[in-house]
């Protein structure tokens, strides 16, 4: 049997390494007929059952939070949606980098409904992350802005992140199962509402062969082992190093976008990813003086 203090941070490696991947399979599916919209519900419906089944008897003690659940499974199925969209049209790792500049966004989250003053680190953390996308995004000339939909689509799914767990914060009552089932409500609704408007058909699902079916699957419930596996390791890693080891999707995210779809990043996108990610753990500082 594997110790708490060796299984918590593996379980962390582990939901690192599937958001570090999913975008292949999320492209395989493409390639296969099905928009991310359609994929994304069908992977997120995958996981709904068995969340249904673990809250059944839960009853959320502050009935009060109810708006909160809802806001906090809109924010999280844009991230999601928005996310999935983003890695099979965009480049991988200038989409992941956009992601995150959630520590960014959190600071005035975390204002607005927290309540929290920006401090020292939070300037910090403001600095280092507009600076980071400045390099990174300065290449073209003219503004630094996204320089297309998957780019801007990355960049909106970090504030969807942003606010999401800020609104988690807030959360006080609801268990972890709870909050679960919201997010991946949340995902399966917007994505469906998404498919239609894109025009999205039954027939497009009920064509698929077998080999889809089980990749869909696959999909599915190793996003919900990913989640599973990061709320067990944040609650029995410190802070400090459980963001360490988080970040290790990107190192998962570079090699495979390298080896699988042939992208690689030049050298000063390198440098704004690398100050994006220092803003990351400099965020670190404001989480720890706000527990």
């Amino acid at each position: 049997m594997l110790s708490t203090s060796l299984l918590a941070p593996l379980s962390l490696v582990l939901a690192a390494t599937i958001w570090g991947l999913v975008w292949y399979p999320y492209r395989l599916l493409e390639q296969a007929g099905l928009s991310g919209s359609v994929s994304s519900l069908l992977t997120y419906l995958i996981g709904l059952p068995l969340l249904l089944a673990l809250v059944a008897r839960v009853r959320l003690a502050d009935q009060s939070e109810r708006g909160l659940l809802l806001a906090l499974g809109v924010a999280a199925g844009w991230t999601n949606l928005a996310y999935v969209l983003a890695v099979i049209h965009g480049e991988v790792m200038r989409v992941m980098l956009l992601f995150y500049l959630a520590p960014l966004w959190t600071v005035f989250f975390a204002r607005l409904m927290l309540g929290e003053k920006a401090g020292r680190a939070a300037y910090l953390v403001i600095a280092l992350s507009v600076a980071g996308a400045y390099v990174m995004l300065s290449g073209n000339g003219g503004l630094p802005l996204p320089t297309n939909r998957a780019e801007w689509l990355g960049l909106s799914a970090g504030v969807g992140f942003a606010l999401a767990n800020v609104l988690t914060r807030k959360i006080r009552s609801a268990p972890i199962a709870l909050r679960s089932l919201w997010v991946f409500a949340g995902v399966a609704s917007l994505s469906a509402f998404n498919a239609l408007h894109e025009g999205a058909t039954p027939q497009s699902v009920l064509t698929l062969d077998v080999w889809t079916w089980l990749m869909i699957a696959g999909i599915g419930l190793s996003l919900l082992l990913a989640t599973f596996a990061v709320q067990y390791g944040l609650a029995h890693t410190p802070a400090n190093r459980a963001v360490v080891i988080l970040l290790s999707e990107l190192v998962v995210a570079a090699l495979a976008s390298r080896f699988l779809a042939g992208e690689a990043m030049d050298l000063r996108e390198w440098i704004g990813g690398a100050m994006i990610v220092a803003a990351t753990l400099f965020s670190l500082k404001l989480e720890q003086k706000n527990v």
